[in-house]
């Protein structure tokens, strides 16, 4: 990754985004507000008004796609324990928020991929241009809700491939800018797993027409699967000075993140010789975990392309550590009716990836041994009688027995990942609105543009490990027929060194045109039309790699160990995607409308193809169609959306987990078709003042079709089955009881979730059951205070996520249901203290 290419970025895009309103700076034309909520309209649901997707700010119930809209008052509710498990209270998304506080999986509409192509903006820019980086994303895994939130604007289908590159769907997080009324607040959020957060946030006045707002939070969590160290530590701080002129603003920005998250990762629940015998006598179903302070000094070897010994020291402790800074300029005026909006950011930062993956299924700890007793033999001699295991770095001095435990021992594979990133991005639009013959066109165009790019060293080893919750790594020791040490076949608990090693770099470039224009024919009856075209340039290098034996012959750890050739690959490639979008809305009053939708949504090979090794190239297509009804009466509402996607080509292609070599860098490929249809149902009724019921529900239908494969697996067989960890139903209800007791407002309120049945691999062999979770809590607000407290998961349901995708998505898990997977956290509460002024 060229250093240069950060600070060039910024200056290119802040010229070209900056210069262009520069010739009517002395304009007074006062600046277009947004459309304000009558007061008579304040607990009107259609009055919310949307920014996302739009050429300009409009109602929700005049905006013809699917958005929601969450304010700080409903995130206050939901009281979300991440960004996920707050997304998925939103129809058409479906959530594993079973990972940790971060590194989710959102899918939408169906859509197989663990993004959903559901791309996240700040006031309208992404932090980081693509979708997912080097085992980040620019997703929930960069964007971390506090009280700098004002609300998140989600929106689903629709306009979104106008406005962002690749998207299906947006997630735009508007930030609180200050007024010319200081207003503060600061919260203290407690849990009963070790959970420890202090967020703030003041915003006002520094001059007439300058303010300032600044907050962010702190945050010590042990988590909610304990692995003897801290799941999550660290925070972010966020500020912003706005200046009002006459004809608009100028707002600047800026973010620094620097916060630490484990990764949880599935675990075995039952006994693959017996599936019907639960493990949780040894690894607790709600609680329990692989991540172990075992696991806090790793060291990885592997050689460089000079053929020299490398090692990593690596600590687990660490979880996934992302640092960045962000910068960012906003300007809006309007030029007697020409509103110009332009925007630039950059970000530049560091990702350090520590975590322990599962592989595969835990083995008979005695077929396990026997496995290796050939290979130990030929490598210590024939004197070898037996192999035991032993605590690892005992030498075999500290005996372990599994038939004293579960009788069963497992691997699992070490992940490190090291990546610098930078993303500098910047829009530019101009909209417009003409009187014509014919109804009225509201016309915007833009262009986006970006520079981003990173480097990558990732290095993945496998470990032998015990059965159990935060389980010791073992030794699978050779002994002689006196009880001689002979060998090992591991080495301080590692089965295999360095069975995938990657290291490359690269740069991209990419620039976008749009437009997108409404046409309002008659009252209530508009038609908009939109096209996104891109051009993107990667330039990237990788390092092949080869299998060497390090050459340690007191064990075997070492014999299969990757290792740098030396050469070097210049890769290039320079994809497009034109994305377009027709839709039609007819309201027929001011409480029902309808509405219909075509788009098109071409997402091209992402930068990661020019810094690895054979990476597939497929450039997805996907066309959305989508028809809609709404009704809203003040704060009762209704939207429902039908749905239909078919993706061709699509790819399914994965990286498999060899179990022979310890290899994960290897892919196979499925590419063919794939389909979603569904309904999505969004609602509130509130029938009393004291009473409402907010609810979204789900059903759809994602199929595989027509997929081939080049590498001799038979696809046949796969068509027409459930994608892999899509649920056909799914969704929430969240009943609130609200009393006005004078000084004092008190509210009840629950929350009642169901995902329903799900497979874990491509031929539907293993089924994850459905499950269904309550919730509920109370809050109490007394003047400037507000106190509440929730519990997630009261009856702590069974649930599981994920499957272990290394080794299932192929085979499946030898069982009907699977036995190995994330399963939902258990039971769990937090108090919430907080004070307004």
């Amino acid at each position: 990754m060229k250093k240069h290419n950060f600070a060039a970025g910024c200056a290119v895009l802040a010229f070209s985004m900056l210069s262009a309103p520069a010739f009517a700076q002395t304009s007074d034309t006062p600046a277009a507000d947004a459309p304000a909520a009558d007061p008579a309209q304040a607990d009107d649901a259609g009055a919310d008004i949307i920014v996302t997707g739009s050429a300009r700010a409009q109602r929700r119930f005049d905006v013809s796609y699917a958005v929601n809209s969450l304010s700080q008052a409903d995130v206050q509710k939901i009281a979300p324990k991440s960004f996920a498990d707050l997304l998925g209270t939103v129809p058409g998304i479906q959530v594993e928020a079973t990972g940790g506080e971060v590194q989710n999986i959102t899918r939408v509409r169906g859509i197989p991929t663990d993004r959903g192509y559901l791309i996240f903006q700040q006031d309208g820019l992404p932090l980081y241009h693509e979708i997912d980086g080097v085992f980040f994303n620019s997703g929930e895994g960069m964007n971390r809700y506090d009280l700098m939130t004002e609300r998140v604007e989600i929106v689903r289908g629709g306009p979104a491939p106008i406005y962002a590159s690749s998207a299906a769907a947006i997630a735009n997080n508007i930030t609180v800018s200050g007024g010319p009324q200081a207003r503060g607040k600061a919260q203290v959020t407690l849990g009963d797993t070790g959970l420890y957060r202090l967020d703030a946030m003041q915003s006002g006045p520094i001059s007439d027409n300058t303010y300032f707002a600044i907050g962010g939070f702190v945050r010590q969590h042990d988590g909610y699967r304990y692995a003897g160290f801290p799941s999550d530590k660290g925070g972010q701080i966020r500020a912003n000075l706005k200046r009002v002129l006459t004809n608009g603003f100028v707002k600047l920005s800026v973010e620094y993140v620097n916060d630490h998250n484990v990764f949880y990762l599935p675990i075995p629940t039952n006994d693959p010789r017996n599936p019907s015998v639960s493990l949780n006598r040894y690894i607790d179903y709600f609680t329990g975990t692989m991540n172990s302070p075992s696991l806090r000094n790793v060291n990885i070897k592997y050689r460089d392309g000079a053929g020299a010994l490398q090692s990593m020291q690596r600590d687990l402790s660490d979880g996934r550590h992302m640092r960045f800074f962000n910068a960012a300029i906003d300007y809006e005026a309007d030029f007697s009716g020409w509103q110009v909006s332009a925007k630039i950011g950059g970000t530049k930062g560091k990702s350090s990836f520590d975590a322990f993956y599962s592989t595969t299924n835990p083995a008979d700890a005695t077929t396990f041994a026997a496995g290796y007793l050939t290979a130990a033999r030929t490598a210590f001699g024939p004197n070898v009688t037996r192999l035991g295991y032993a605590l690892a770095g005992t030498n075999g001095a500290s005996v372990y027995d599994p038939s004293a435990a579960s009788g069963l021992v497992m691997s699992g594979q070490y992940r490190a990942s090291e990546s610098d990133f930078y993303s500098v991005q910047g829009d530019l639009s101009v909209t417009r609105k003409f009187e014509t013959g014919i109804g009225t066109h509201d016309l915007r165009v833009g262009m986006y543009g970006s520079f981003y790019g990173n480097t990558l060293l990732q290095a993945y080893q496998d470990m032998l490990i015990e059965v159990r919750s935060q389980p010791r790594t073992l030794d699978l020791v050779a002994y002689s027929a006196t009880g001689q040490v002979l060998g090992s076949v591991t080495q301080n608990g590692v089965l295999r060194y360095t069975t995938t090693l990657n290291q490359g770099e690269g740069d991209a470039q990419m620039i976008a045109f749009y437009a997108n224009d409404t046409w309002e024919i008659t009252r209530g009856l508009r038609l908009d039309a939109g096209i996104r075209t891109e051009r993107y340039s990667y330039k990237g290098i990788a390092l092949p790699t080869t299998q060497v034996n390090l050459g340690d012959g007191t064990t075997l750890a070492d014999d299969t160990t990757r290792a740098f050739t030396g050469q070097v690959l210049d890769q290039r490639l320079k994809p497009n995607a034109t994305n377009w979008t027709v839709g039609v809305n007819y309201d027929l009053n001011g409480h029902f409308g309808a509405y219909g939708r075509i788009s098109n949504l071409e997402v091209p090979p992402q930068l990661g193809v020019v810094t690895g090794i054979n990476a597939t190239i497929v450039k997805t297509k996907a066309r959305q169609y989508e028809v809609g009804l709404k009704a809203s009466f003040g704060p009762n509402y209704l939207y429902a959306t039908g749905f239909y996607t078919k993706f061709d080509p699509f790819n399914a292609s994965f990286a498999a987990f060899n179990p022979l070599t310890g290899r994960n860098d290897q892919t196979l490929p499925f590419i063919g078709e794939a389909s979603v249809k569904g309904v999505e149902v969004d609602g509130r009724v509130a029938p009393v003042r004291w009473f409402s019921l907010d609810g979204s529900v789900t059903w759809q239908n994602p199929e595989y079709a027509n997929l081939e494969n080049t590498s001799g697996a038979d696809p046949s067989a796969v068509n027409g089955n459930q994608i892999i960890r899509e649920a056909k139903f799914f969704g929430n209800l969240r009943p609130s009881f609200d009393f006005d007791l004078g000084e004092q407002k008190l509210s009840l309120f629950g929350r009642f979730e169901w995902v329903g049945r799900r497979y874990v691999d491509l031929f539907n062999r293993t089924a994850m059951p459905g499950y269904q979770t309550t919730g509920a809590g109370a809050s109490l607000d007394w003047g400037a205070w507000h106190f509440q407290v929730v519990g997630d998961n009261l009856f702590n349901a069974h649930g599981l996520t994920e499957g272990n995708t290394r080794t299932d998505q192929f085979a499946g898990q030898g069982s009907s249901q699977a036995i190995y997977g994330r399963p939902l956290f258990g039971r769990n509460f937090r108090l919430i203290v907080s004070r307004s002024w």
